[in-house]
């Protein structure tokens, strides 16, 4: 199905009940005018029952967006001569804008049938998928813990390799002192350092962006420049979405210096957890402030105000948010080709084109 609505929400919700990223984040995405981006929905069903789902996307996708630094100078080398050279038309299973591949159970589902609706979904949506001439079938950032999704993809054949977790820190820590009493006191010293940042600054939490619309899409793309990994290009429409379908369980931080919008936190918020999405800041005065860490601390302050369980921010910068007390739950990526030739190729290199970034982030 090439959109959410003609699954319905009812269905989407048997698969996902609860979820923050479900069907209306999913709607909001869809809805946000993504350029080069066509969305696709599998759903699994079992005599008229939903019993699973997932997301998925079809776009022209650069092999270098996760090179690494030898990789991406011989990319950049031949694309002088060839400038479509190492992008290949990808399908891939998951949304470019959810935490991980988003295969969603129905409650009640035999656990001994988990492993078979996961290859069900995968086949279909790579039947699909090569119909619409796709040569490069992924399956993005499934969870190790959700073993029946690795346990599909290698049953079809797909070659798994290091995926891009994020970053969680659970909230077992009473205050504030608490938190920081677990960290370095390297690290203590430098954050109480950086929160200086927070002086000239007014923080508002707000629903609704209107008349922000401009700034928000501009901090966004002034981040985006700065990232050296990025699939998507998000829209103005995509956060004031987001925050419109959602409700009371999404809510923009935003950060003042005077009556000038320096940063933004979109943010995600159930019963347990709250859910770092994007964190925007202006290139010159953002860093300034050490807007990103004061950022840090008043989030882990929303958590604690509100008793929340888990802090779990995005996929990135994972040597700064292993200093600052992040675990990261271990995800695979798994891909195919079509043409069984480029399929070897790909597998062959696929540790230049793919390095862990965790254990990246420790190095760093």
């Amino acid at each position: 199905m090439t959109s959410i609505h003609q699954v319905g929400q009812p269905a989407w919700d048997a698969c996902f009940p609860g979820a923050l990223e479900g069907f209306d984040y999913l709607a909001a995405v869809e809805g946000a005018g993504l350029a080069d981006f066509a969305f696709r929905y599998v759903v699994v069903t079992d005599q008229g029952r939903p019993v699973g789902a997932a997301p998925g996307f079809i776009c022209d996708y650069p092999l270098d967006t996760t090179l690494n630094g030898a990789g991406r100078g011989l990319v950049t080398a031949v694309r002088r001569l060839a400038p479509r050279a190492f992008t290949v038309r990808l399908a891939a299973l998951g949304s470019p804008c959810t935490e991980d591949v988003s295969l969603g159970l129905a409650p009640g589902v035999d656990p001994g049938r988990h492993d078979e609706i996961a290859r069900l979904a995968l086949q279909a949506f790579e039947t699909e998928s090569l119909a619409e001439g796709c040569g490069l079938i992924a399956v993005k950032d499934a969870p190790v813990a959700a073993a029946h999704i690795g346990a599909a993809a290698r049953a079809l054949g797909y070659q798994p390799t290091p995926g891009m977790p994020s970053a969680v820190l659970d909230i077992t820590f009473a205050d504030l002192d608490g938190y920081l009493a677990g960290l370095s006191r390297a690290t203590r010293k430098d954050l109480r350092r950086k929160l200086r940042g927070r002086a000239g600054l007014q923080i508002e939490l707000r629903r609704d962006l209107t008349g922000l619309e401009d700034r928000i899409e501009d901090l966004y793309a002034q981040t985006r420049a700065r990232s050296d990994q990025q699939l998507e290009n998000l829209t103005a429409a995509y956060f004031t979405g987001v925050l419109e379908r959602l409700g009371e369980r999404a809510f923009c931080v935003l950060y003042f210096l005077g009556d000038d919008l320096i940063g933004f936190n979109l943010m995600l918020q159930d019963a347990e957890t709250l859910l770092d999405k994007f964190f925007c800041m202006e290139t010159e005065r953002g860093p300034a402030h050490d807007l990103y860490f004061v950022s840090w601390i008043h989030n882990i302050g929303l958590c604690l105000e509100r008793g929340l369980k888990r802090y779990q921010s995005g996929q990135a910068g994972y040597a700064t948010k292993r200093r600052l007390g992040c675990a990261f739950p271990a995800t695979e990526m798994f891909f195919r080709h079509r043409r069984p030739w480029v399929d070897r190729a790909l597998k062959w290199a696929a540790p230049m084109f793919a390095d862990d970034p965790v254990a990246e982030g420790a190095a760093a």
